[in-house]
């Protein structure tokens, strides 16, 4: 049943579906009233719902049944991104939103070859959005993962005050066998608590980045004893955090 986001909570158990939605129900989807879908609200709350009204402006949909089961990772995880080339962030948003993370944050790196364009910046992010939502109606979430403008390490660092955990995927501990960080702190993670993981572009953080993350209360872990790339290893840490919350338990 397709799913959609809705930017309204339901006013007298009917929701009201308006922009790029409207055209794709109607156009894309081809539905018509008395047709089902499924709607969350602002508040990460879903339901069933029938089209009860369709126009040129809007879709008005009307509450069958609410569903009661999450299917949202237990904790908020951020993924930050040293700004890759081409369209890997966008494959790392893609699966990443699919694997449950909560937010992604890109930022410049000194080995980030991609230069940032201001000028682009407004279409670019907007673009991303609409990637993590399109992943988030495909599989199902209740939460719409944020998309953030790149930053410099500096406000990197101060978002990051506000997290219970933070870690560096390092490639350099995984060469040395490191084995024990990610196991160690996803034990000691509570539920509804929030982990950040930072992870460099294609060539790795320096070490001057890693000092200066440790020195802000970050710890630095490998991914397994393989070296994985850039749009990988966001992808390991999120299959770890759902082994261990989701399939373990």
């Amino acid at each position: 049943m397709q799913r959609y986001f809705v930017s309204q909570p339901a006013v007298n158990n009917r929701f009201c579906i308006i922009g790029e939605d409207v055209h794709h129900i109607v156009r894309v989807m081809r539905m018509k009233e008395n047709d089902q879908i499924i709607c969350v609200d602002p508040l990460k709350k879903a339901a069933i719902c029938t089209i009860a009204e369709i126009t040129d402006e809007q879709v008005v949909a009307e509450v069958v049944q609410w569903i009661e089961k999450s299917s949202e990772l237990p904790i908020d995880i951020t993924i930050v991104s040293g700004l890759p080339k081409g369209d890997k962030l966008e494959w790392i948003i893609q699966k990443g939103t699919e694997l449950g993370a909560y937010k992604f944050l890109p930022f410049i790196s000194a080995r980030s070859v991609v230069k940032w364009d201001e000028k682009k910046a407004a279409k670019k992010i907007d673009r991303w959005q609409k990637i993590a939502k399109e992943a988030a109606e495909q599989s199902h979430r209740t939460s719409l993962p944020e998309v953030m403008s790149p930053l410099q390490i500096k406000s990197l660092l101060k978002i990051s005050e506000g997290y219970n955990h933070k870690l560096i995927a390092f490639e350099e501990e995984a060469k040395q066998g490191e084995a024990s960080v990610l196991s160690k702190t996803l034990a000691k993670i509570e539920k509804g608590q929030s982990l950040m993981i930072v992870f460099g572009p294609e060539g790795g953080l320096t070490e001057q980045e890693v000092a200066l993350l440790k020195e802000n209360g970050f710890e630095s872990c490998g991914l397994g004893p393989r070296i994985l790339r850039t749009e990988t290893a966001p992808l390991y840490a999120l299959s770890a955090v759902s082994y261990h919350f989701e399939l373990m338990e």
